[in-house]
């Protein structure tokens, strides 16, 4: 590690005060309503801390956690399982020597899906961005949430369904509707979740989580936030979220770890912002010009 590093670890402050408080209601709340049975929904742009505040309330349950991610290739032969082959056994008997005997039995292999697992052995389901998914296959969680069993939809078992495990539990993170790849979900696997919008959070609180997660002090944590904060005001007047929390940590860590000085003078700072935020700011800005959009990105980065 070199001198400058240990500069900014000595003079860092504990953020873990700023962390906790940003999420400690959410977090709170949530738990109690999944100690109810009552499974939790996150919803919000991306960046906002859905899935890391998910997995967070998975833990606290003291039960394995799965995480799983929605994508419109999800099938029910990939949440409930399917037959993957078949498997050969032979036996051959020749212990009396003029009698000779072959047996042979074939049987098909099955292979538990992700969902399957989860309710049978109770584990605490991490669905990550399943409005992602195909809304026909979401309906297995209809029987799973309202009736308490899993339908085992076309797959030659002899039982219709498997009983949920008293110990499964479901959370769900989702982006809005208008993003791209999204379903729009059935009001009626809604009706059944507790739906708790996330928003992005105040500049000093997300200053607390930047300095938590890559090291770079509280003040130039502030700063970064601050500045990201900034942009993301400009591109909500145009109905955009813009630069995420992901993207100030981005930030601060590719500075940290390049030794680049948080400073909107610093050419070098001023082009890894640049290139960070870049995307982000062009998306929500489509109607500027490249050079109006990096000339806004480079006039809020000279205020830190």
């Amino acid at each position: 590690m070199t001198v400058l590093k240990e500069a900014k670890q000595a003079g860092a402050k504990n953020p873990d005060t700023f962390y906790k408080e940003a999420f400690a209601d959410i977090m709170e709340r949530s738990a109690s309503y999944i100690k109810a049975g009552y499974p939790v929904h996150f919803t919000g742009p991306s960046g906002v801390g859905k899935t890391t505040l998910a997995l967070n309330l998975a833990k606290k349950r003291k039960r394995p956690v799965m995480l799983m991610h929605g994508n419109h290739e999800l099938s029910n032969a990939d949440l409930i399982g399917s037959f993957t082959g078949y498997t050969s056994t032979k036996t051959v008997d020749n212990y009396i020597r003029s009698v000779y005997k072959r047996d042979e039995n074939v049987t098909e292999t099955w292979k538990n899906g992700r969902l399957l697992e989860a309710v049978q052995n109770g584990y605490t389901l991490v669905y990550d961005e399943f409005t992602r998914s195909k809304p026909s296959t979401n309906n297995l969680f209809l029987s799973i949430l309202e009736e308490k069993v899993l339908p085992l939809y076309g797959t030659k078992h002899t039982e219709p369904f498997v009983k949920v495990h008293p110990e499964f539990m479901v959370i769900f993170t989702s982006n809005p509707d208008e993003y791209a790849g999204v379903y729009q979900t059935q009001e009626a696997l809604l009706d059944r979740l507790i739906t708790i919008p996330l928003s992005f959070i105040e500049p000093e609180t997300e200053a607390g989580i930047i300095a938590k997660k890559t090291g770079v002090t509280a003040e130039e944590a502030k700063s970064i936030s601050h500045y990201t904060s900034s942009l993301r005001d400009l591109c909500r007047k145009k109905g955009k979220e813009g630069p995420s929390l992901r993207a100030s940590i981005m930030i601060a860590q590719m500075a940290y770890d390049q030794e680049i000085e948080i400073d909107g003078k610093n050419e070098a700072f001023q082009q890894l912002c640049q290139d960070i935020v870049w995307y982000q700011m062009r998306k929500s800005l489509e109607n500027e010009s490249d050079a109006k959009i990096q000339q806004i990105i480079l006039s809020e980065c000279k205020k830190i």
